[in-house]
This record gives C-alpha cells, sequence and structure tokens, in this order.
C-alpha cells in the first residue's frame, strides 16, 4: 500500500521550528564557525604564522565566536518571546474589556478567508464564546504566529554555541596534526566539503535545489577565505 506524505503536517513543522529559532539558530552557528575560522586560519597561515600560532588564534577564534553567538541568540530570542508575549497578553485583555472588539476582528479575518458575512459573524461570535479560544484564533490567524510555539531562548543559544564550536573546529583540526601548506589544504578540502553539506541541508529544507544552495554556500565561504588570505599574505607578518 502506498503511503502519502502528510503536506499540511509536514509544513505545520517546518513553520514551527522556523519560529522556534532552534534550527535557524543552528545552521547560522554551524555556517558563521565554519566561514569565521576557515577565514581566520587562512589569512593567519598566509602571513607565513606557525603552526601554534595559527592553533592559537583558531582556538581563540572558537571559543570568542561561539560564546558571542550563544549569548547574541540568546538576547535575540528573548526579545522575540517577549514581544509576543506582550502581543498576547494585550489581546487577552482586549478580549475581556471590549469582546466585541474582538468578535469585529475575527469576522474580518474570516471574510478574508471567503466566508459569507453572516457565516463569518456566526463563527466569530461562536469563537468568541470562548475567550482563550478566540485569542489563539486571533493571534494565529491573523497575526501569523503560534502562541504554544514562541522559542526557547535557552535552547537556541545553546544550539547556536554548539555548532559555532563544531563548525570552527573542523577546519582547525588538520593544524593539530600538520603545519604549514598541508595543513592549510586540509583546512581548504575540509571547509569545503562541509559547505557543500550545509548548502545542501538547507536546499533540501527550503526546496531551492540541492546542489544550487551548496554551490552558493560553497562560493561564499571561498570568498570569505580567499579575501583574509590575500589580506594575510600582502602584511606577510610571521609570528614566531
Amino acid at each position: 500500500m502506498r503511503v502519502t506524505t502528510d503536506k499540511p503536517s509536514q509544513r505545520q513543522r517546518l513553520v514551527g521550528e522556523a519560529q522556534s529559532g532552534t534550527i535557524r539558530a543552528a545552521v547560522l552557528g554551524i555556517s558563521d564557525g565554519l566561514v569565521t575560522n576557515v577565514s581566520l586560519i587562512l589569512g593567519v597561515a598566509g602571513a607565513n604564522a606557525e603552526a601554534g600560532f595559527v592553533r592559537l588564534a583558531g582556538l581563540a577564534s572558537l571559543v570568542a565566536g561561539a560564546g558571542s553567538m550563544a549569548v547574541g541568540e540568546y538576547i535575540s530570542m528573548q526579545a522575540q518571546r517577549e514581544l509576543l508575549e506582550r502581543v498576547l497578553r494585550d489581546t487577552r485583555e482586549d478580549m475581556r474589556t471590549d469582546p466585541e472588539s474582538m468578535i469585529r476582528r475575527l469576522t474580518r479575518i474570516f471574510e478574508e478567508e471567503g466566508v459569507h458575512d453572516h457565516d463569518a459573524r456566526h463563527a466569530a461570535e461562536t469563537v468568541a464564546a470562548q475567550p482563550e479560544q478566540a485569542v489563539q484564533t486571533y493571534v494565529q490567524a491573523g497575526l501569523g504566529f503560534n502562541p504554544s510555539e514562541l522559542g526557547s531562548p535557552i535552547a537556541a543559544a545553546l544550539s547556536s554555541l554548539v555548532t559555532f564550536a563544531i563548525g570552527a573546529l573542523i577546519p582547525l583540526l588538520p593544524w593539530y596534526v600538520w603545519s604549514g601548506d598541508r595543513a592549510a589544504l586540509a583546512s581548504i578540502i575540509l571547509g569545503a566539503v562541509c559547505a557543500l553539506a550545509i548548502g545542501a541541508y538547507l536546499g533540501r529544507q527550503t526546496g531551492k535545489g540541492l546542489l544550487y544552495s551548496a554551490l552558493r554556500q560553497l562560493l561564499v565561504v571561498a570568498i570569505a577565505a580567499s579575501i583574509t588570505y590575500l589580506v594575510g599574505r600582502i602584511f606577510r607578518v610571521p609570528v614566531k
């Protein structure tokens, strides 16, 4: 028997993941970690720095970047959550003090969905009979967010911290085994493979196409790394 995909459920899951911020933070974290450390490592290596200094700079970048990403993601998600919570409080207050206004808003929403005037008013009154249901319906259909999925600032921060660290560690690993051109080449290869994987994942999730998204991600990493490498070559200051 053929099993069909529940497309509405899948779309709801994707919207929920996007609104929660955790997946976004993870993708942004590993991408930023990769771009940051590939660029920094090649820039420092281009200045003829010793392998020990490259390792130190890469590790410092990993720690500082992961912490910065985590703090930034936490503050951003917390601000977003508090804003949406305020909208919910205001909507509940409107429902308590002026239910007729809420009924009119719900009526307009139902009318915009194609429901006949009289039926829209009747549906709005029915929904408004349950105040919390009316609030939930209004913020979801009228304002476009799910009040049960406001996102977790802590989860987003941890996701960003861990994935940034992973992305930053990948191009740094070869410098703990080799040095010089061999380590630099290994960093480039690992960075390119990781960039292609990130791009392919994004392409699969967004429907943009695996190849297009993978090559786009690789191009972004290549441009950033090339610029910092050239800067290192121009200054060419060995650190011993």
